[in-house]
């Protein structure tokens, strides 16, 4: 197949521009409705078989004698045929005649027509089609099948049903991708196929309009291969003086290795380019390498090698390392490194029962992306990235036991500061909450004691944090900066029903952290009250923390119901959950526990001294106990309400329906006794619910400040600054609301033409993952490796729509954001499609920067895609013509307008 994508990259460049305008109305045009418009000179015989065809009754032809040795005891199997208009049999001539939508098969051979012709004396089945009175169409054409190769349609044929061999007029198949139609084929034997004048393309659409293709003058098919006579290329039925006096098309059920071939382009910056040229190596069915390399004329380079694994019912996945050299300065400066690794691994979950492992890894220079945007096509989403993010996983669970353990290795990369967390590794074993005092064989209600739950979790990690890229490499990174520490954490819980209506649930959870180090902090000698820092020291050796919490709540539920007796609106009921909890933790603080220390610096006049209390656990990866006693009552108060309404007098159900008007709206809060001042927690309050039959949901929550705010005024260095401070004193005791800290509104919503439609209409076979067909499994592959080439045309429009809204205040400072997010696209026809994507500030009243556009054409066998990003910093245009063909993904013609064409970009 190699050299059918060098043969086409070579045509292209003279018929991209006739080929884009190929006639609309071969689309519509399919093999079982097609009038079939023969060359008299390419079609000279099959047109003077068709004229005695015609002149006479009976077709009569004869085969050469088969000189292999049959067997002596006839047919081995019977010939079984059937029609829907009518059948006539010749008892003279044991000749059966069968009309409209006729149906033979015999052993594994089988075939539909809608004129068949049996003849038993020599064997012979003669199928065509027939001319519809009414259309003038050729329809019913003949369509065989044998054993598991895929079926052949025909203009005619002519078989004989005991030495399998037979000939095909016009014939049209698919293999692989691969599509021949047109002229001759004889069936010689089982593996080979003699052809002549026959179209080799990717393109479906049977001769006479097939789009573009190789046509064979003769040939031989094999299994694995076809070997030509002398071919050239054809478009739209135009011969092109590009041939080859013979040729060779393999047909591998495997893969295979081989060439792949570079496109042509300029970059503003880089110069001109050969992008993404080097070699395939299939090694077998479940391993394959594809190394590619992209050279710059001024110096520039990319490499990759990508490696697919895949093996099946055990595990699947990809490797791919990336390395380029960029020079976007003066020539002679130094050209800045970058690499990657991506690595993506599942395993299937019935391969090792109760045993997991995954891997998705991306990790690299925080420059990369920005380097090779045309590896990704200059993808808007690779260049805005901000976050590297991969994990290693491995997990197992013992059956029959309440334990499982899980390890991972995680890396986190931020690439806009250029710093790298790193946790090596992190690993958690787990115990699920068991009952101690339960019985195995229970027999009537579990006393209270027996309904007491423990669980444990035990979690470990070593972890690097906020590493400069620059010293994520050096000797000292692990020994100096690697942070380490497990934590032990013991629940037990008891939940009872009281008094029928009230749940009570009670609970002590105990929690004890173990590390190898812990901080010291302390000020320098002479130092200056407000002037200096503490100096930070890390002390060696192990310690340990235990912390503990009690707590107790009670809730219920009360429902209120308003009737209403005319029109559809039946009822509005309000369901309300009100929980109150007790919760008890001692103060860490305390000097007796050890946790906390105090630094103090030396007093030096005229300056007095300073202090800071911190936490010995200040820096570890699972902090500390904190500090302050917490004795208290929490509240929490849940509402839900929804509507009940009539059916219509059209619905034939008569079912009620249910609508939910706010499906969740809390308010929570904290009163601490053991606090001096301040008892009272800000009171939250969060909500969602959706709108229009469940099409837009809305989400808001919002912090109200119960506490008088007071702002004061400071002079610092001739300037006049404002602060609050909070009194001890609730707003409402001066008749104030309290205080809105924060709040925030959210609502989504997405609409398509198929949301309005209120006839819904059964998912068929084929459209899910699970049942999904293997060229279907093929083409979820190519989009998910680059997801610009899937266009739904199926849906005439899709909308997508993000409106968000936050506030936040302090009485001196106060801010607030408004933006909508508009995404969607058009089908203007069943061909076009508009995509659209942006961002609009309410508040500045501006788009935002990565604002595109994109607009693709179906050209049937073509694609024509335009992408263009209109304004910002990413301004710029990409136009695309290439073959649908998956074998031919090379092939295409591109012109580009990227935005290192920009002024601002340096």
């Amino acid at each position: 197949m190699k050299l059918v994508t060098v043969f086409f990259l070579f045509a292209i460049i003279l018929i991209v521009n006739f080929s884009a305008a190929a006639k609309s109305g071969h689309y519509e045009i399919s093999v079982k409705d097609t009038i079939i418009q023969l060359d008299s000179t390419r079609d000279a015989r099959l047109l003077k078989i068709k004229n005695q065809s015609a002149s006479s009754n009976a077709v009569s032809l004869t085969t050469k004698k088969d000189t292999t040795p049959k067997s002596t005891g006839g047919l081995q199997s019977i010939v079984k045929a059937t029609a829907e208009d009518s059948s006539h049999f010749d008892r003279e001539n044991k000749i059966n005649y069968l009309y409209g939508r006729a149906h033979v098969t015999y052993e594994d051979f089988e075939l539909d027509a809608d004129y068949i012709r049996v003849d038993e004396k020599n064997h012979l089945i003669f199928a065509r089609g027939s001319i519809d009175p009414l259309t003038k169409r050729y329809v019913g054409r003949p369509i065989s099948k044998s054993k598991d190769e895929k079926p052949v349609a025909s203009d005619s044929l002519l078989f004989n049903y005991d030495s399998k061999k037979g000939k095909l007029w016009n014939p049209a198949t698919e293999q692989e991708g691969n599509y021949i139609s047109g002229g001759q084929a004889k069936r010689i034997s089982e593996d080979e196929v003699a052809y002549r004048n026959v179209i080799f393309s990717t393109c479906d659409l049977p001769y006479p309009d097939t789009h573009f293709g190789i046509v064979i003058t003769k040939g031989i098919g094999q299994k694995k291969r076809i070997i030509s006579g002398p071919a050239y290329l054809e478009i739209e039925g135009v011969p092109l003086p590009l041939a080859i006096p013979f040729g060779f098309f393999p047909k591998p059920n495997t893969r295979t290795s081989g060439v792949i071939l570079p496109t042509f382009g300029e970059d503003q910056k880089l110069g001109f380019y050969l992008r993404n040229f080097g070699y395939y190596v299939g090694i077998n069915d479940n391993i394959d390498v594809t190394a590619m390399g992209t050279l710059f004329s001024k110096g520039s380079y990319e490499l990759s090698a990508t490696s697919r694994y895949l093996k099946r019912y055990k595990y699947g996945g990809s490797l791919t390392l990336s390395y380029g050299s960029h020079n976007y300065g003066l020539q002679g400066d130094p050209a800045q490194k970058d690499f990657n690794i991506t690595w993506a691994h599942s395993q299937d979950p019935n391969a090792h029962p109760g045993t997991s492992f995954s891997a998705s890894v991306n990790a690299g220079t925080h420059s990369y992306y920005q380097n090779t945007r045309g590896i990704n096509n200059y993808n808007l989403e690779s260049l805005t990235q901000n976050n590297l993010r991969s994990s290693i996983a491995y997990g197992k669970t013992w059956a029959g036991t309440p334990f499982n353990l899980n390890v991972s290795l995680s890396h986190s990369q931020d690439l806009t500061k250029q710093t790298v967390t790193l946790e090596l590794p992190t690993f958690s074993f787990n115990m699920a909450t068991i009952s101690p005092f339960a019985s195995k064989n229970q027999i009537g209600e579990q006393k209270w004691y027996q309904k007491i739950t423990v669980g444990y979790s035990l979690v470990g990690t070593n972890k690097v944090n906020n590493v400069p890229e620059s010293e994520l490499f050096k000797k000292n990174t692990l020994t100096k900066r690697l942070q380490n520490g497990f934590q032990h954490q013991i629940p037990v819980n008891l939940s009872l029903n009281i008094l029928k209506y009230f749940q009570f649930n009670t609970g002590v959870n105990y929690t004890e952290r173990w590390y190898f180090q812990s901080i010291r902090k302390s000020f320098e000698r002479g130092s200056i009250n407000g002037q200096l820092t503490p100096i930070t020291d890390t002390v060696g050796g192990f310690v340990r923390s235990g912390e503990y919490n009690l707590n107790a709540g009670f809730s219920t539920k009360l429902y209120g119901i308003i009737p209403f007796t005319k029109g559809r609106l039946k009822a509005i009921r309000h369901v309300t959950t009100p929980s109150i909890s007790f919760s008890y933790r001692p103060d860490y603080g305390d000097p007796s526990y050890g946790y906390y220390r105090t630094a103090v610096s030396s007093a030096s006049v005229p300056y007095p001294f300073s202090y800071q209390r911190y936490s010995i656990f200040e820096q570890s990866v699972y902090g500390g106990p904190s500090t302050g006693k917490q004795a208290g009552i929490g509240f929490t108060l849940d509402n839900t309400i929804e509507a009940k309404v009539k059916a219509k007098s059209t619905d034939t159900s008569g079912v009620e329906k249910k609508i939910p008007i706010l499906q969740g709206l809390t308010f929570s809060t904290f009163y601490n006794f053991a606090a001096d001042s301040l008892k009272l927690s800000p009171i939250s309050f969060s909500g969602h619910t959706a709108l229009f039959n469940q099409k837009i949901n809305v989400n808001f929550s919002g912090i109200l400040d119960p506490y008088i705010t007071q702002v004061r005024d400071s002079i610092s260095n001739g300037q006049i600054l404002r602060y609050t401070r909070r009194i001890n004193r609730y707003s409402w005791q001066d008749g104030r609301f309290p205080l809105l800290n924060s709040f925030s509104l959210s609502m989504s919503g997405s609409l398509n033409s198929s949301t309005f439609n209120r006839n819904t209409r059964q998912v068929p076979v084929g459209s899910t993952l699970q049942t999904m067909t293997p060229e279907q499994s093929q083409k979820l592959a190519l989009i998910n490796g680059d997801p610009n080439q899937y266009i739904d045309f199926n849906i005439p429009w899709n909308l997508a729509l993000n409106y968000s809204f936050s506030y936040n205040n302090n009485i001196v400072n106060s801010s607030s954001t408004n933006t909508m997010m508009i995404s969607g696209d058009v089908s203007l026809t069943k061909k076009w499609k508009v995509q659209f994507n942006t961002t609009y500030d309410l508040k500045a009243r501006e788009l935002s920067s990565a604002t595109s556009f994109a607009i693709y054409r179906d050209l049937h066998c073509w694609d024509l895609s335009i992408q263009w990003l209109p304004f910002g910093y990413y301004k710029s245009y990409n136009v695309t013509l290439k073959v649908k063909a998956s074998i031919l993904q090379d092939l295409k013609l591109s012109k580009r307008s990227d935005y290192t064409n920009n002024q601002s970009f340096n």
